[in-house]
């Protein structure tokens, strides 16, 4: 039983962070972000690939914002913040998949590429230039134009959540 106490006692005070060596520190959104760092900018990002979305610059930009406001309590800056998230669209592609019988497709999958330049000026240790890409795949029955307005945000989705984590949340 006196064991137990100890035992009891010993993790509340850990928990509690009594323990001057140990520091527990989470964040519900998953953001690691110095105390230092009070701002980001968002720079558009032009599309250069070469099939051309002409809402994708636009949506991409707004999507990874949004991103950043919901996610962290940083304020926005037009240009030079603390964190910095610049590059461009290079690739905005269909291909086949799922090859069947005489050469058909049974499914075509969208892909967007989107090169990104991450630059922490509070410590540029921190800062990463690193291309995104995913993809969303569709049935071959239905043309590009059809699904488009569906397969877009969901690929965007999985874009910003991948820059989010490799710059803010250092998975």
């Amino acid at each position: 039983m006196h064991k137990k106490l100890i035992l009891f006692v010993a993790m509340a005070m850990l928990l509690a962070g009594v323990a001057p060596s140990c520091k527990i520190s989470y964040s519900f959104t998953g953001a690691n972000i110095s105390p230092a760092v009070k701002t980001y900018s968002v720079y558009y990002f032009p599309n250069r690939a070469p099939l051309i979305n002409p809402t994708l610059s636009q949506t991409f930009t707004e999507a990874l914002r949004e991103k950043l406001q919901r996610q962290t309590s940083l304020n926005e800056l037009a240009e030079n913040g603390d964190l910095i998230f610049e590059g461009q669209i290079t690739g905005y592609e269909v291909r086949p998949m799922s090859i069947q019988k005489d050469d058909l497709a049974a499914l075509n999958r969208l892909t967007i590429t989107i090169n990104v330049k991450y630059t922490n000026n509070i410590d540029p240790d921190q800062s990463l230039e690193q291309s995104f890409s995913a993809f969303e795949d569709f049935d071959s029955t239905s043309s590009l134009s059809d699904v488009e307005d569906g397969l877009v945000p969901e690929i965007l989705n999985k874009i910003t959540e991948d820059i989010f984590n490799a710059t803010l949340a250092n998975w």
